[in-house]
């Protein structure tokens, strides 16, 4: 019996953080309340430098070597790390624009996102707080 119950609650946490979904962030001061996934590719692949309302934005990465950027990347771009390297490469080698600056963590990103109204990232749902605003939920 007792087995059983822990089994259980071990399948529905494994279900929990297994159906966590990333959500695009703003700072709860921004005046930003919602972006399609396409305003946020366009952001994070360097095509669009404002944000509705025209304010300038800051795209805020995390490490290249952390799974949710590959997962942010694959679903709001279709592209893989690979793709994304040499996407920016070439960019980078012409001279026509600079890829997102990057943090260690989701804590330092949703720190810097907090401090600016017009800074964008991306976190786990889990992770929001008052600090931030989720304009956009990926499935």
């Amino acid at each position: 019996m007792l087995w059983s119950t822990l089994v259980g609650a071990a399948l529905g946490l494994c279900t929990s953080l297994c159906d966590a979904q990333l959500v695009v962030i703003v700072s709860a001061k921004s005046p930003v309340s919602s972006l399609s996934e396409n305003q946020v590719a366009d952001i994070y692949l360097g095509r669009m430098g404002q944000l509705p309302g025209g304010a300038q934005v800051v795209p805020i990465d995390l490490a290249d070597d952390a799974a949710n950027r590959a997962k942010f990347y694959r679903i709001v771009c279709g592209k893989s790390p690979a793709q994304l390297r040499a996407y920016w490469s070439k960019l980078v080698f012409t001279g026509s624009g600079q890829p997102p600056r990057e943090v260690a963590d989701a804590e330092a990103m949703k720190k810097l996102v907090a401090s600016g109204a017009s800074t964008i990232g991306y976190v786990d749902s889990s992770q929001l707080d008052a600090s931030v605003r989720a304009v956009l939920t990926l499935q």
